[in-house]
């Protein structure tokens, strides 16, 4: 399969690195792409991301597990992943008025109930 690369910029993503030592699946990852930026998906636990957040689930954070809380993690080496989870839960506390907040993602499986109850 060969699909043109226009829906997601090879150049300004990992897929760029892709492209150069998997083609065949990196053509796939396009496709990909291309359907999400030309249909629409009416399924709840389905949820487009923007670029940035593409960007983000590419990058060395994506390697690490980080199971638990801020500064009580089950693992070490996740004093990284504490600011970013600090500032995600900031931003939803200022977003929302909130005095508290949640970032941790639960499952797509809660969408779906949600949307058939």
């Amino acid at each position: 399969m060969s699909v043109t690369h226009d829906i997601i910029e090879a150049d300004d993503s990992s897929l760029g690195v892709l492209l150069r030592q998997d083609p065949e699946l990196a053509d796939i990852l396009f496709a990909e792409g291309r359907r999400q930026a030309t249909t629409l998906q009416l399924i709840a636990a389905e949820n487009f991301t923007s670029p940035a957040v593409l960007a983000a689930l590419g990058s060395p954070l994506a390697n690490k597990y980080a199971e638990g809380y801020p500064g009580a993690r089950h693992h070490g080496g996740c004093e990284i992943v504490d600011v970013a989870e600090r500032l995600a839960a900031q931003r939803a506390q200022d977003l929302f008025g909130a005095e508290h907040a949640n970032v941790q993602p639960h499952s797509g499986s809660s969408a779906v109930l949600a949307a058939y109850a």
